[in-house]
């Protein structure tokens, strides 16, 4: 079956040899495509681009070789370069439309691996202009761009290829100024639910590095978080596990600990996903090991959570089939609580 640009049945093997994609590219095919995406601004320019861009979303959903092919032969620092590009002294509404085709495009081409080598083209956000663009993106873009975008940041945090890049994006005040909101889903629900869950991941992502929790503690994140975990519901099990592993790697410096403490009713939200019954067991350990974090320094925090039920919710934890982590945490938590 023939599909866009090159030859495809099933019975081509679903990667794809770097001489395979050069031979492809000499063909009117990949190679006429990335040049018509890489083409300077002209008249009509975007017209072609949206369809350029419109064949690459057909060919990386509908074909492994394709998006193997793509990948080896520099699709994706092409197409990361069209979302951060300077912006338009005007931009038109097919500017919009390339920049947010462009990074679905991207999305669809990024390697599941966090160790590829490929990651490494992220690292054009380095560049203070195109960061500035992600950023003013991230801030104004509509619902479905701001969730990619934070899908993307997530691929950064957790990249063997992008580090550097990962504490750069941690230190920048603007990154999280243009997070927040989306933890807190402010802004009509329909419109943000999925950039609010989006955003969720990519925090917990962040925090999970021990270098970029004092930058997220001084941002707002604690509150951010258990605003988050306010609204979201029981069986969205995916972003509350993150929100709440979020909480728990903050948790893991004192000061944290201090902002978990001091914010009101994070003691009782914590408590209210020891047993999540409707989720995976990860969320309710992630809730017990910021229980027990914050609880080992605070006299007020243990009365707090033992007001709040903690010592019935344990119970029914260790009473579960929960795992061996969460089990020892809990059982050292109960232990804790019953010395007060």
């Amino acid at each position: 079956m023939a599909i866009i640009f090159i030859e495809y049945n099933h019975r081509v093997q679903p990667h794809c040899t770097t001489e395979e994609a050069e031979s492809d590219a000499e063909e009117p095919s990949l190679g006429a495509l990335k040049r018509c995406l890489q083409q300077t601004d002209a008249a009509g320019a975007d017209k072609e681009r949206v369809g350029a861009l419109m064949r690459v979303m057909t060919l990386a959903s509908e074909s492994d070789v394709g998006r193997a092919c793509m990948l080896q032969l520099g699709f994706l620092p092409v197409l990361l370069q069209l979302v951060f590009h300077a912006p338009s002294p005007m931009p038109s509404r097919s500017h919009t439309e390339v920049d947010e085709l462009a990074l679905q495009c991207a999305l669809s081409l990024m390697p599941s691996s966090a160790a590829s080598p490929q990651l490494g083209c992220l690292n054009m956000l380095k560049n203070e202009a195109s960061l500035a663009s992600f950023v003013r993106l991230l801030e104004r873009g509509r619902g479905r761009t701001k969730a990619g975008l934070c899908r993307l940041l997530e691929t950064v945090a957790t990249a063997a290829e992008t580090r550097e890049l990962a504490l750069v994006a941690a230190a920048s005040p603007r990154v999280w100024q243009a997070l927040m909101p989306l933890l807190q889903r402010e802004g009509p629900p329909a419109l943000n639910a999925h950039a609010s869950e989006a955003a969720v991941r990519a925090v917990a992502a962040i925090c999970a590095t021990e270098p970029a929790r004092g930058s997220a503690i001084h941002h707002g994140a604690v509150g951010a978080l258990f605003k988050h975990l306010s609204w979201a519901s029981a069986k969205n099990g995916g972003a509350v596990s993150s929100a709440l592993a979020a909480v728990e790697a903050l948790a893991a410096s004192e000061a944290g600990r201090r902002a978990v403490a001091r914010y009101p009713g994070a003691m009782q939200a914590l408590v209210r996903h020891v047993f999540m019954m409707s989720s995976s067991n990860y969320g309710s350990e992630h809730a017990v090991a910021a229980l027990l974090a914050v609880c080992r320094e605070s006299r007020a925090a243990r009365s707090e959570a033992a007001g709040a039920g903690v010592v019935t919710q344990l119970l029914l934890l260790l009473q579960s089939q929960c795992g061996t982590r969460a089990n020892a945490k809990a059982g050292a938590l109960l232990k804790l609580l019953k010395s007060m």
